[in-house]
């Protein structure tokens, strides 16, 4: 681990639980048992504005709204903007739907063979388990499901899931997802992963969560021992601003590297207000090479109902990989993407650093806007233009 003094304002504390045990507010089950889930239990800690409190009420019919004591000591309680308090706090504004936003931004309630599978590539597939996440992103792109504020009555199959992948040679790569995978007890999650492991065809798999973030407590010794059993499993954290890298997600990290042998990347969604400027982005992405974490994805906010006042603009994701490289380490850059809207997949989203391609050369623009040639073997281009004037490469 860096040097204390290397780690100067990470580190959250119990804060507003100061009188709460320590052995207390380091057991997982104690967070999810203390979660701030009413406006009651809001207002004896701060003064919500009447955008918020209104959201508040409105969550229910939405997207619950749930945060851990421990993420809630990362909140400004004087900043209404506040980029913590954005994404956990609800808002009056996510009782409005623009009219490009859906239900099911990214398509994935026509890719289900069976409940809570998706196979939209040919070779993986996402495998929801749960409907549930120790904290509620007001952005969550599966808004209608998270929670069951919607009604929308999902329940993981979990023998059919199991029971479909080993019968499609084809899948290699399994993506456990939700609501949050970390929030199933050690012996579904040792269950769930030994039968996974145990399929042939199976050589990747993977877990998305943001219990780390939310609720690092949870990352506990025997949890990191599965994890090692069934090894290797691959994680991406979500971590979308650097007040969330604190000591405690430092540590959780920590354990799951060193001893669960989990590789972990992070996945953070662009959010107006909270990371849409090359600073704070880069501060964060700093911040998660320092906890071993290799930045991967910076996702354009999916167009989920009542998200308009946290969806920044694809302009702002491009500005900010254009501010990253060549002014940071490649390691710290992740992929600017758009997850396409109707169930396309995942769409790269790059600055233009081609400036043009000719039968002997390809000209390409650096970070500094300078351009340089480089030649093409045996004078055979790169690409070439089909009928509809778009590059085949």
């Amino acid at each position: 681990m860096y040097p204390k003094d290397r780690l100067e304002g990470w580190h959250c504390g119990q804060g507003h639980w100061a009188e709460v045990s320590e052995s207390d507010w380091k057991r997982w089950r104690w967070q999810m048992q203390h979660r701030l889930t009413t406006v009651d239990a809001l207002e004896e800690y701060m003064e919500l504005t009447p955008e918020e409190k209104a959201g508040c009420y409105f969550a229910n019919r939405k997207l619950a709204f749930a945060i851990t004591p421990y993420f809630f000591n990362l909140i400004d309680l004087e900043d209404p903007d506040c980029p913590i308090r954005r994404q956990v706090i609800p808002r009056i504004e996510e009782m409005n739907t623009a009219p490009e936003e859906m239900l099911d931004p990214v398509g994935e309630d026509g890719c289900k063979p069976v409940e809570g599978l998706v196979h939209r590539y040919p070779d993986r597939v996402l495998f929801l388990v749960t409907d549930q996440c120790a904290s509620y992103c007001r952005y969550c792109t599966r808004s209608r499901l998270v929670s069951n504020a919607q009604d929308y009555n999902f329940h993981p199959e979990f023998e059919a899931g199991l029971n479909y992948i080993e019968a499609h040679p084809q899948i290699r790569d399994v993506l456990l997802s939700g609501g949050d995978p970390l929030l199933l007890n050690d012996r579904k999650l040792d269950y769930l992963l030994g039968r996974l492991r145990a399929i042939p065809h199976v050589e990747f798999i993977r877990i998305g969560s943001r219990i780390p973030v939310f609720l690092p407590q949870r990352i506990t010794s025997e949890l990191c021992e599965i994890f090692k059993k069934h090894g290797p499993i691959w994680m991406s954290i979500h971590v979308n601003h650097p007040k969330e890298c604190t000591v405690e997600l430092l540590d959780a990290c920590e354990r799951l590297v060193m001893q669960g042998g989990v590789p972990l990347g992070n996945q953070s969604v662009l959010l107006r207000g909270v990371n849409d400027d090359v600073e704070t982005m880069k501060s964060l992405v700093h911040r998660l090479l320092m906890m071993r974490v290799r930045p991967y994805y910076l996702y354009q906010c999916d167009l989920i109902t009542g998200s308009q006042h946290l969806r920044s603009d694809v302009s702002k994701g491009l500005e900010i990989i254009k501010g990253l490289r060549g002014h940071t380490t490649g390691y710290s850059i992740p992929q600017f993407v758009i997850d396409a809207p109707g169930g396309g997949g995942k769409v790269p989203i790059n600055p233009e650093y081609v400036e043009k391609v000719t039968d002997a050369d390809i000209v390409v623009r650096n970070y500094e806007g300078k351009l340089y040639r480089y030649p093409l073997l045996n004078g055979v281009p790169l690409a070439t233009p089909d009928a509809a004037g778009e590059l085949l490469v």
